[in-house]
């Protein structure tokens, strides 16, 4: 197994430094729909590979347009590449799971092109798509924990990791709900999927050559993906806050008036508000 993924490693890191000469001969044409959402990739030092991969899989949106495949099929493809990828990852096939995590990737890259593109972005389409995201972390992130249940560290280094990626999403959620939108900070999801990927199909040529044991390589990307998950999310806490905190004060109630307003005549006072 581990020739053949090498082999195919090999020829898709040759395919995609062939494409990247010929974007970058081409003018190196941003793309519309990221810089629309403000993103950003490894905090702008990767920006190159991220407008590059929207142009490469462009004509995976139009061939996908041609076949009628809609948002919903990339939507679930998504889901069970995630699942076989965290089982596989959880019985140690690394290559083969590092493989569906990149496919799983670029599918919840395609649910959200070809929605735009076929004008069906829709509030249920965001919900769908953002919790199936989270899904598909956790299914990674206990294989991994089962993976290196022999390990002192491996599951509590598993359960940080996981805990970090989506206190990050939740962090950025909740901001938008209240309208601050912040796509900023070090490991974001599409950071993580690819440190994940790039681990998974590395670590078992590198243990098998440089005789390391089986899960070192893997050890120390989840605790790097701990600290930076965490650090992520204490930036994203403190940069939303920053700009909530300004349109948050007490003026809107004067002195001396009541803190809720006085029912009409013939009404009972509203319930009390409770967050959940």
């Amino acid at each position: 197994m581990t020739t053949i993924s090498l082999a195919a490693l090999g020829g898709v890191l040759g395919v995609s430094l062939l494409s990247m000469l010929v974007y970058a001969a081409s003018g190196r044409r941003r793309d519309a729909d990221q810089d629309g959402k403000g993103a950003r990739f490894f905090m702008g030092l990767g920006d190159f590979l991220l407008h590059w991969f929207m142009w490469a899989i462009a004509p995976s949106v139009r061939l996908s347009l041609a076949l009628g495949l809609t948002p919903d099929f990339y939507n679930y493809a998504g889901l069970a590449l995630g699942l076989a990828a965290g089982v596989l990852i959880a019985f140690g096939r690394l290559e083969a799971a590092g493989w569906a995590v990149a496919l799983c990737g670029v599918a919840d890259i395609l649910d959200g092109r070809i929605a735009r593109a076929l004008g069906t972005a829709s509030k249920y389409g965001d919900f769908i798509d953002s919790t199936f995201d989270r899904f598909v972390e956790i299914f990674l992130f206990l294989g991994f924990a089962w993976f290196l249940r022999a390990t002192a560290a491996g599951p509590l280094l598993a359960a940080a990791a996981m805990a970090g990626s989506l206190v990050v999403s939740y962090v950025r959620a909740r901001g938008e709900v209240l309208g601050v939108l912040c796509t900023g900070g070090l490991m974001q999801r599409g950071e993580r999927l690819v440190l994940i990927c790039l681990v998974c199909l590395a670590e078992p040529p590198l243990v098998a050559y440089r005789g390391w044991a089986a899960g070192m390589l893997t050890l120390w990307m989840l605790g790097f993906l701990a600290v930076t998950t965490a650090l992520t999310a204490v930036h994203r806490t403190f940069w939303i806050a920053a700009r909530l905190k300004p349109a948050d004060t007490p003026a809107r109630i004067s002195a001396g008036s009541p803190t809720t307003p006085e029912p009409a005549p013939g009404l009972s006072p509203p319930p009390p508000f409770r967050s959940h």
